[in-house]
């Protein structure tokens, strides 16, 4: 990436208030290049606003520009996800030889957390600013018992734009009392033509993904880590997202598409991180590259957007609208011994690290 020396520079202002009452802020921070917009509602990425081939701006995440339509409407528009980022079988695990139930919330299972997750409480906030980088700090402190999960777990979430386009997020969080499970992710969905402007269908999608963990039905992985080798979930060479999405193939039928946990392959480099995968967009030139510390990243094509609702400039999002690009621990780790362990006890420190890379080409 080449470097850029524009100035690095964050402004807060007050974007709302919750019907009980908190006072509700979006800081806007910028290197002069790209722009990145969050709300301490859900320590949400509102806007991303990034320049095509020819310098022109624009901003290619989806959201809303109020906040009743965020908490009554978002289907988790840049939120971060917590406790447990995607999906748990029936809302249930087993931890220590206690079952805990955590409220379900799509269809027979638990999503994002269950009903009342980390993407619809109000964060602490701190600017983080220095030579290199600027951006904003997030706090939450979810009690034990919350929505089901055991211990008290403080989070803190930072998101920092350095001056070569790089959104870096770092995630810590340390749980009390109790030990839980924790999967943290964030959930920016993006079109690179803009938002609100088209499908992804034509994004060129590049994957580091040699496996993936199949579904059932339900879009719970049925413990399997299969080859993605001779299906449509192959994008070791780029493709178009739209070249197999409307195939026969029962992934795609039970997704509606993709809405798939992908096992990230290679080794990391010196900063403990690997590349996860790859999007460009050919007509305008944007690119964005996700590169991780996790073991899997959630790929979902926007199936389920269905023009119900307006987004910012008073766009409807319908199916295949944007992309949202998860990184994290497998769907549903607590019941499946195999997969990478999510259980956090006290004492110990979540960490984890996701970058997400903009440029043109």
């Amino acid at each position: 990436m080449r470097a850029h020396h524009g100035k690095l520079e964050i402004k807060k202002a007050e974007f709302g208030t919750t019907p009980d009452g908190q006072q509700v802020d979006v800081y806007t921070f910028t290197n002069g290049r790209v722009t990145i917009s969050m709300l301490t509602w859900g320590a949400t990425i509102q806007r991303v606003e990034t320049p095509d081939r020819r310098g022109r701006t624009t901003n290619i995440s989806l959201g809303f520009d109020n906040l009743p339509d965020y908490a009554e409407l978002s289907p988790y528009f840049g939120s971060t996800i917590g406790r447990y980022g995607n999906r748990i079988a029936k809302g249930r695990f087993t931890l220590d030889g206690t079952t805990y139930q955590i409220p379900v919330n799509n269809g027979e299972n638990a999503l994002h957390g269950g009903t009342l997750g980390f993407d619809k409480k109000v964060w602490a906030a701190e600017v983080v600013q220095n030579d290199q980088a600027v951006g904003v700090a997030f706090t939450y402190v979810s009690p034990d018992g919350e929505m089901g999960f055991p211990g008290e777990l403080t989070s803190t979430v930072t998101y920092t734009l350095d001056r070569r386009d790089n959104l870096r997020i770092d995630y810590h969080a340390t749980v009390a009392g109790k030990p839980t499970i924790v999967n943290l992710t964030n959930h920016v969905y993006f079109n690179l033509l803009g938002e609100g402007n088209g499908t992804i269908y034509d994004h060129v999608l590049e994957l580091n993904a040699p496996k993936y963990t199949p579904v059932d039905a339900t879009l719970i992985p049925t413990g399997e880590i299969a080859p993605v080798a001779g299906t449509p979930f192959d994008f070791s060479r780029p493709t178009a997202i739209g070249d197999r999405l409307r195939g026969d193939h029962e992934q795609l039928i039970f997704g509606c598409g993709y809405d798939h946990n992908f096992v990230i392959g290679g080794t990391p480099d010196s900063d403990g991180l690997r590349l996860a995968g790859r999007f460009w967009e050919p007509e305008h030139g944007r690119t964005v590259e996700v590169r991780t510390d996790q073991p899997g990243v959630q790929f979902y094509s926007g199936n389920f957007l269905d023009g119900t609702f307006l987004g910012i400039g008073d766009k409807a999002y319908r199916q295949g609208d944007a992309f949202a690009f998860e990184t994290q621990h497998f769907p549903d780790s607590p019941n499946h011994a195999k997969f990478p362990s999510t259980v956090l006890r006290p004492g110990e420190t979540y960490e984890s690290t996701t970058v997400y890379s903009f440029g043109t080409k």
